[in-house]
């Protein structure tokens, strides 16, 4: 009995993950470095990684809205405009994207390997 439990939430984690990810690819469009740098002057840019983070350097022109801090955040971001978002590698930028879909916000892009494959200017603070 408690094999059938264990493999039926195995199961319901697997689709649930399976369908993220296909949620994720539907509402957000990953961008290579040259494409990212093409569209972000005109967009919101977004860093969703902690301020400690940020602080340690950050894309030029960047915010700092932390994805544990972005539901409370959201007014400070446009609706009418593209947002540009990253992370360290992906993973935040991907949950972040997936909470302002939900919130009504479409245009949503993300650098491809994330603040860690960036190699553009960036700025750090002292």
């Amino acid at each position: 009995m408690e094999l059938w439990i264990l493999i039926g939430a195995l199961v319901f984690l697997i689709a649930f993950g399976v369908y993220r990810f296909l949620k994720a690819r539907k509402i957000l469009t990953t961008l290579s470095e040259d494409e990212f740098r093409q569209g972000y002057r005109k967009a919101q840019l977004i860093d969703v990684r902690e301020p400690k983070e940020f602080d340690g350097g950050h894309i030029l022109g960047a915010r700092n809205i932390p994805l544990s801090q972005m539901r409370n955040r959201l007014i400070e971001i446009r609706k009418d405009k593209p947002v540009y978002l990253y992370c360290q590698s992906g993973a935040r930028s991907t949950r972040a994207a997936l909470m302002l879909n939900k919130k009504g916000y479409s245009n949503l892009n993300q650098l491809q390997g994330g603040f860690k494959k960036w190699n553009g200017k960036i700025k750090t603070k002292k």
